[in-house]
C-alpha cells in the first residue's frame, strides 16, 4: 500500500502578498495591494484560475493585509448555496454604495459560473483577472531559492526530476523538499537523484 506523504512536516509560512511568487501575475499583485490599502477604485475584484495557480493564497494574504479596511472576501464562489449567493450579491451592492471592495474568486470567469444570473453579472462588473500558474522554469527557480533558504543545494537534475515526477504545485513541492531534507539529515547524505528516488518510492505523490 502506498504511503501518504505528510504535507505538513514543518508548519508552512502564512500566506502573504510578499511571499507569493508572482510569475506572470505582477499586475494582479499590484491591484491586490491597492485593495488591501483601500485604494482600489473598483468595488469588485474577481480572480479565477486552475487548482494550484495560487488564487487561494492571494485571497488569504489580501484578507490578512486588509484586516483594517473591512474588505469582503469570498473564495470558491461556485460552491455558494442560495443563501450565500444572496448574501454576496447584497455585499457587492453595499460595496458600491460605500466605496468598499469585494474580493472574490472561483475556478472560471464569472460568465461561466453556475450561479444566479444577477450575481454572475455583479461579479463581472469590476476587475477580472486570471491567475496564471508558474511556468516550469519559474518553479525551478523558486524551488532552488527555497532550498538555498534552508541551506540545501539542489542540482538541476534533481529539480527537473521533481518537476516531472511529483505534484507540481508549490505547496506540494515544498512539502517534498521537507521530506528530502529530513531524509538527508537522517542518513547523512546529500540530496542526490538516488536519494530522491529512494525517498519518493512508495509515496502517493
Amino acid at each position: 500500500m502506498a504511503r501518504q506523504l505528510v504535507l505538513a512536516i514543518s508548519p508552512p509560512p502564512e500566506p502573504t502578498l510578499e511571499n507569493f511568487v508572482p510569475g506572470a501575475n505582477a499586475e494582479v499583485l499590484a491591484r491586490l495591494r491597492e485593495a488591501a490599502l483601500g485604494e482600489l477604485r473598483e468595488s469588485v475584484l474577481y480572480l479565477w484560475g486552475e487548482p494550484g495557480s495560487g488564487r487561494s493564497h492571494l485571497l488569504q494574504a489580501t484578507a490578512r493585509a486588509a484586516s483594517r479596511t473591512g474588505m469582503v472576501v469570498a473564495d470558491d464562489v461556485d460552491r455558494l448555496d442560495e443563501a450565500g449567493q444572496i448574501e454576496l450579491f447584497a455585499r457587492i451592492n453595499e460595496a458600491r454604495e460605500i466605496h468598499g471592495c469585494v474580493l472574490a474568486a472561483g475556478p472560471c470567469p464569472p460568465a461561466q459560473l453556475a450561479l444566479r444570473p444577477d450575481l454572475r453579472s455583479r461579479l463581472g462588473w469590476g476587475l477580472v483577472y486570471q491567475v496564471q500558474p508558474l511556468s516550469d522554469a519559474e518553479k525551478a527557480v523558486t524551488l532552488r531559492a527555497e532550498a538555498a533558504r534552508r541551506g540545501l543545494a539542489l542540482t538541476d537534475e534533481v529539480i527537473w526530476y521533481l518537476l516531472n515526477h511529483v505534484r507540481r504545485d508549490l505547496p506540494s513541492l515544498f512539502a517534498i523538499l521537507d521530506e528530502l531534507d529530513r531524509r538527508s539529515l537522517e542518513r547523512h547524505r546529500p540530496i542526490t537523484l538516488a536519494l530522491v528516488r529512494e525517498s519518493l518510492r512508495g509515496l502517493d505523490i
